[in-house]
């Protein structure tokens, strides 16, 4: 191999590496809920998934369903975060929960991360009963690290994954609420593969 070659090959994986580092909003106004140094003591835990602090994020890969409820209720606001899933994780950021106690898709809006939804046009950055992505999907986030941005204002929610708006949405069925953090069921309720969260923050606007 010459050194040509090793050359070329060791910048193509140092370009992986980067491309794989997120990088946090700067500027000021941000609460950091996550960041490998904090754990689950920012948050209500719901459900019986195992969320536990383990290698710099918060994760979740047992459980019939559970959620991580922000304790602060917030109405318009920036959430930036940066999660792994599996292709079969079902996880996903629910907004503006009316019930802290009843995480829904049908009393919040939910920002959804599930590659292999069975209904797909709901799947990875669609919000669920909302907005629609296109199918097959395009963005897909399985077996990587990931950006997440979740804007709200008023009436008007975009969704960012990965620096692209997936999906937007002008309603305003759900005006307030605490934000969660989701490990759900897979497929057919048999359990799916983990979710994990490095960095969560949020900004109110």
């Amino acid at each position: 191999m010459n050194i040509h070659t090793v050359l070329n090959r060791f910048a193509f994986a140092f370009a992986m590496f980067l491309a794989g580092c997120a990088h946090s909003p700067g500027g000021t106004g941000w609460t950091t809920l996550i960041d490998g140094a904090q754990g689950l003591e920012n948050w209500n835990v719901l459900g019986d998934a195992n969320w536990r602090s383990e290698d710099g994020a918060v994760v979740a890969d047992k459980g019939s369903a559970g959620f991580l409820v922000s304790k602060a209720s917030y109405k318009d606001f920036v959430i930036h975060a940066e999660f792994w899933a599996a292709t079969d994780t079902n996880s996903g950021i629910f907004i503006r929960a009316a019930d802290p106690k009843k995480i829904g898709a049908d009393n919040s809006y939910e920002v959804n991360i599930w590659d292999i939804r069975p209904d797909p046009s709901y799947g990875t950055g669609a919000i669920v009963n909302f907005a629609k992505v296109p199918v097959p999907l395009v963005h897909k986030v399985g077996g990587q690290w990931n950006t997440m941005e979740v804007t709200a204002q008023g009436a008007s929610i975009t969704v960012k994954l990965n620096g692209v708006v997936t999906s937007t949405l002008n309603d305003s069925t759900f005006p307030s609420g605490p934000f969660a953090l989701q490990f759900g069921p897979g497929v057919k309720n048999v359990t799916g593969g983990p979710i994990k969260w490095r960095k969560v923050m949020i900004k109110p606007l």
